[in-house]
């Protein structure tokens, strides 16, 4: 009877004391928990129909001409009074779905690093409703500081890389796409800062911003590669400049069910599977100066894009073989570049500038093969663009709890025909500019 009784005693015991060590560790390693966010609202004005996500307040290009009559039947039936352009509509919106709400999380430690997380979400989702909670961030990270510097290693999602916290001053709530890269992802990075240069590598998974393909756009490409996006970028930093040399890596797996015909009968004998992968390069460079003794900011990007659609770019990928009969899918390639100039602190006047050129399929030595339409895989589906250019400047209000301004976009569009050949849309008379203006007006409210 005694000898249980004992082992009874020692035990609650040792467990007391477990209790007393574990209430010191959590006292010890007490988690702060900050939160903070804005209630926003955007009232956007358009000269013409846009192609926008996030209920119009997400603004990429405007919409191609899209005509009831051509100029030739207008003519012939003498109805030229008849003529018009669907797309040339005007439109507002005034929502407040980018309303955002996080968690910054500091405290703790593990292995001698520091930890901190955040949590991040706001209502610009989708689904049946028109104001879906939204998961924006969500992540952890360790950081250690020792003689070589500052060592983050970051899991969960956040800003990809090429877009971070490195954003152009515009109120729009793109925020420069889709002349810059722009996406949230789940990501394992490590980034190391020491004085001066430092590097960034990461492998990152699609989730929120998928590819597009020939089952629309989907992040299903991606995830069966089972190669996650890969980037490494080296970058400089003192207290005035920031500078940034990368390059992004995306291997995507089509697979797609091809009918075979009988040549006699057209009738369809059976699906055969096709599957090829598309392996893209996309070369960027960042440079930022942000001066102490003024309130001025130049940020410049310019990016050598392919296949980048799953960071709301407008590129894509096609369906091509070469001279010797071997096909493959081949990335679409685009010039895009930006530039951001901005003065002032409380009251602060900015300019943006962005442009964008399609330079057809990354191969040259593959041509797209000849269907109709052609198996071209672009972001929105838009396949006949020449080029984009972006005109937008702002004047805002700025104190630490509250925020106004108003903005004007201009966003020229040259489209044209399709080259089914090369991806390119070649200059000639058949290129058309379709302008699309826009008025931002923003409110916003900050804790």
């Amino acid at each position: 009877m005694k000898k249980p009784l004992l082992l009874a005693t020692l035990l609650l015991a040792a467990l007391a004391a477990s209790a007393q060590d574990t209430a010191a560790v959590r006292k010890a390693e007490k988690v702060t928990i900050k939160p903070y966010g804005f209630v926003r609202n955007y009232l956007n004005v358009d000269s013409r129909r846009m192609m926008t996500v996030c209920g119009g307040e997400y603004l990429m290009i405007p919409y191609d001409e899209d005509w009831n009559l051509t100029e030739a039947q207008a003519q012939t039936l003498g109805a030229t009074d008849d003529r018009f352009d669907r797309n040339a509509v005007p439109e507002a919106h005034f929502l407040a779905l980018s309303t955002r709400f996080g968690l910054a999380l500091e405290g703790a430690h593990f292995a001698g690093f520091d930890l901190s997380g955040k949590v991040e979400g706001d209502f610009a989702g989708f689904g049946t409703s028109n104001t879906v909670l939204r998961l924006r961030l969500a992540y952890v990270t360790l950081r250690r500081q020792n003689a070589f510097g500052r060592h983050e290693l970051l899991l969960g999602q956040d800003w990809h890389p090429l877009s971070g916290s490195i954003m152009p001053d515009v109120l729009g709530m793109a925020a420069g796409a889709p002349f810059r890269p722009h996406s949230r992802t789940p990501q394992v990075r490590y980034t190391l800062n020491p004085n001066g240069f430092g590097f960034t590598a990461a492998a990152l998974w699609q989730y929120q911003f998928s590819s597009p393909g020939p089952d629309g756009e989907s992040t299903a490409y991606a995830n069966r590669s089972l190669v996650p996006e890969l980037f490494f970028g080296l970058h400089y930093r003192t207290r005035e400049v920031y500078a940034q040399l990368g390059m992004d890596y995306t291997n995507l797996l089509i697979r797609r069910e091809i009918p075979v015909v009988n040549v006699l009968t057209d009738d369809v004998l059976y699906n055969r599977l096709d599957e090829g992968r598309c392996h893209s390069f996309s070369p960027t460079v960042y440079f930022q100066y942000t001066p102490l003794s003024v309130p001025f900011a130049l940020k410049f990007r310019s990016t050598l894009a392919q296949n980048l659609g799953h960071l709301n770019m407008l590129s894509g990928y096609a369906w091509a073989v070469n001279a010797d009969g071997d096909w493959g899918y081949i990335p679409m390639q685009a010039f895009v570049s930006y530039l951001n100039l901005s003065y002032g602190s409380r009251w602060r006047v900015n300019l943006f500038l962005g442009y964008q050129k399609n330079l057809g399929l990354a191969n040259k030595d593959y041509r797209i093969i000849a269907l109709v339409p052609p198996e071209l895989y672009m972001k929105k589906g838009v396949t006949n663009l020449n080029s984009i250019y972006r005109l937008a400047p702002s004047v805002s209000y700025n104190t630490k709890a509250f925020n106004i301004g108003l903005e004007y976009e201009l966003t020229g569009v040259t489209y044209g025909d399709l080259d089914p050949q090369d991806g390119t849309v070649p200059d000639n008379d058949n290129l058309r500019q379709v302008l699309g203006h826009r008025l931002c007006a923003m409110v916003k409210y900050n804790f």
